[in-house]
Order: C-alpha cells, then structure tokens, then sequence
C-alpha cells in the first residue's frame, strides 16, 4: 500500500544506567508492583511503573546523525536566509528523512512522537512550492485552536519577507476578521475542522481550490470525532493534488483515509519508544484527597520545578486548581475550552512569557504546546489514556533538553 523510508530509530534501550542524571523520587516512598494499576473512573487502565522512568535511555535522537544539512534541500534563497537566521543547520530525524520526498511531491505519512519538528517537515516543502508559483494553495487543518495559531506563528518566521501569505480559522474568536483574510485569497489557510466546515457552508472557502492538504495530528482529529468533516473535506480536493498526513499513530481508521485518499503515500516513521526520550518521569504519592492539594503546593516551592505546566481532567478542576494556586501565592493561569480564545492567548503569552509560573490546563494543550523552557508537567489526575500521558509529557524535553514528568496517584 505504501513505502516505508528508514522506519524507526530503534527500540528503546532499557538498560538506563550511566545517563549522568538522577532526578529526586517524590511522594511516601511505598514501593510500587510492576502490576499495580491506577484506579481510573473511566478510560483505561495504566499501569502505574508506565509513569516511571528515573534516567535518560541511552539511545534517544541526541545520537541521530542527520544525512542531510538544510542547504542540501536547495530551498529558494529567501527561505534558505530565514533558516540560516533561525540557526536551522541540522535536521532532525523526521525532518531528514521525509523533507526531500514531499519536495519531490510525493504523498506522506509521517509518523512520529511529539516535539519531533515535524512541522517543518510539511511548512518548508509548501512556502518553497508557492515560491515557484503564486498560484499555489495549501490547506492544513490542525485539531485545536492553539495548534492551528501555532502552525501560523512558524509559518509566518519560516516566509518572512517572501510575500507569502497565511489566514488561521479557528473557533472561538469573531469569525469576520477571518473572513476579510479569506477574501484576500492567501496562499495558505489553517484551521480547525469545525470553524473550516462553517466557512464552508456560509460559501466562504472553497475546499475545491487547494492542490495540497496537510492533515496534523490526524489522530487526534478523529478522536474527537471529526472524520466526517475530514472526509468531507478530502471529496471536494482536487484529483491531482499533494497529501501530507502526520501522525503520532497509525490506528485502523487513519489506514482507511489513507486507501482513500493518498497516492502511493511514503511512509516515514521516526520513533523514539512510547515515551519522550529527554523526561525523566516519576510518580507523587497522597494518602487522601484533602492531602493532595497540599501535597502539589510544596511540590510548587521547590527551585527546581522553574516552570510547570500542570494539567487536569475538567475545565472546572482546572478553573478551580488556578485560583487556588493563585490565592495560596503562586502565580498561575489557565487554559481549557471554556475560556474564549482571547482570554486562552493572553494565559498561554503570560506563561511564554515568564509572567507567571504556573499554566493549569486541560487536554487542550497536550497537542501542539510549543514551549521550549517548560522544566515540569505535573499530571494531577491521571490521563484516560497512555496516548494523552504520552502527549501531555511531551511538553517538556523538548529538543535536547532534559524534562521531568510528575504524575499524581493515590
């Protein structure tokens, strides 16, 4: 069905020894049995060693020697400048390995961890094809707002001066400034599937004249029960068009879209295991939930914990938590669905920002969160899935930085 191009960097070394890093254990220090699982309301069962990992595995994508520098993609002048200004020298994995095949115009399925700069992979490629001829468009749809005013944020450094032009369509803000960017016909539109499906029904963007689609974290779009959107959206594409499709999974449902939908797609599969290589991960034990809280607010005074993305189950416990934290001194702001878009901007610039300390979230930021300097993710509940942990911890580690990931259990 389709190709397969340097699938993987390896299973995972187990053996953590001489990693030079050893971080402190938290919590009552009662032993924990490989077979001990978290009592869940709902969702899966995780077992609880699955949120322990006390050392940096020897073989994470710090040792990946890359094949390609960027000069060697032979990008457009003016997009080779903006690479050399933001220091892009060496690729990584993913971006070494699949860069060269989207250039050539081949359909992809990158499958790789979060925090693994697949967003170049599709960003580069695109802003060089519009800069042969202006009459390139490109769709990218993302599964959550930030992600999608994210994706522009890079698109917008990577095209600096090339009068290439961008417009972001998310739920959640006054959909009349987007339509006044629509009707400037921009080169690129990015969206979420719900806000993209409105403006097409109000006849305001036309799916029809996109000769290339980008569908990011495809995964997570479907799990939220977008596919008919999805699929909706991939009927009305040109025949001859280019498809990226990026994915930390590849379940049955992405599968049936790809038969569908790609044309002998490649496939480009950079794993670095089931977890972020770089965060060190461990577990917070409490005794009763009245301890809980108190339990966090002295894990908040440690110098350590610089910056701490905490996240909940509820937009109410999120709510909650952040004025709680706030009224016992700590400087925190939060973000989930409730909260309007402008409101959810101004928490996630206060915290990049270093104006306060602490973000409580939901869900919503455990996908596309870019936030390099973030030293802690405390989870105070447990994720519904191994997959959420997996992308609520990827906030930290980013790059070759090392992260540690907390996890509340009883």
């Amino acid at each position: 069905m389709y190709q397969s191009r340097n699938a993987g960097l390896g299973r995972r070394n187990r053996n953590f020894g001489g990693a030079g890093f050893s971080p402190k254990r938290y919590g009552s220090g009662r032993s924990t049995s490989n077979h001990q699982k978290s009592r869940r309301p709902r969702g899966e069962h995780i077992e609880i060693s699955k949120f322990i990992q006390r050392s940096v595995p020897a073989n994470s994508t710090q040792n990946y020697r890359a094949k390609n520098t960027f000069a060697d993609f032979r990008f457009c002048r003016e997009l080779q400048n903006n690479l050399d200004k933001r220091k892009y020298i060496s690729p990584t994995p993913i971006q070494d390995q699949a860069i060269k095949a989207v250039l050539e115009g081949r359909d992809l399925i990158g499958l790789a961890d979060t925090g693994t700069g697949k967003t170049a992979v599709f960003l580069l490629p695109m802003i060089q094809k519009i800069s042969m001829t202006k009459y390139e468009k490109v769709l990218i749809i993302a599964p959550t707002r930030e992600l999608a005013i994210q994706i522009d944020s890079e698109f917008r450094l990577f095209a600096n001066g090339m009068r290439i032009y961008s417009s972001v369509c998310v739920g959640g803000t006054p959909m009349g400034r987007q339509i006044a960017n629509l009707r400037q016909n921009p080169n690129v539109v990015i969206g979420t599937p719900g806000r993209l499906k409105d403006l097409s029904n109000r006849g305001l963007i036309k799916f029809n004249t996109f000769q290339n689609i980008v569908l990011d974290e495809v995964d997570r779009m479907l799990d939220m029960g977008f596919v008919n959107e999805i699929t909706d959206i991939l009927n009305v594409l040109p025949q001859n068009r280019q498809a990226l499709f990026f994915s930390a999974t590849l379940p049955a449902k992405i599968k049936l879209l790809v038969d569908q939908f790609l044309n002998d797609p490649i496939l480009v599969e950079v794993k670095t295991g089931a977890t972020a290589a770089n965060v060190l991960q461990d577990v917070v034990r409490f005794g009763a939930s009245a301890a809980k809280f108190d339990k966090l607010k002295n894990l908040l005074t440690r110098p350590e914990l610089r910056k701490v993305l905490i996240f909940s189950e509820t937009k109410r416990e999120v709510e909650k938590l952040a004025v709680n934290l706030s009224q016992n001194g700590h400087r925190a702001e939060s973000i989930h669905g409730d909260k309007r878009q402008n409101q959810r901007e101004k928490s996630l610039t206060a915290f990049r920002n270093d104006q306060c300390k602490i973000l409580v979230a939901t869900d919503v930021a455990a996908r596309g969160l870019d936030i390099g300097d973030i030293s802690h993710v405390i989870n105070y509940t447990v994720p519904q899935t191994y997959n959420d942990y997996i992308h609520r911890i990827g906030r930290t580690g980013r790059g070759t930085k090392i992260g540690q990931a907390l996890t509340f259990v009883e």
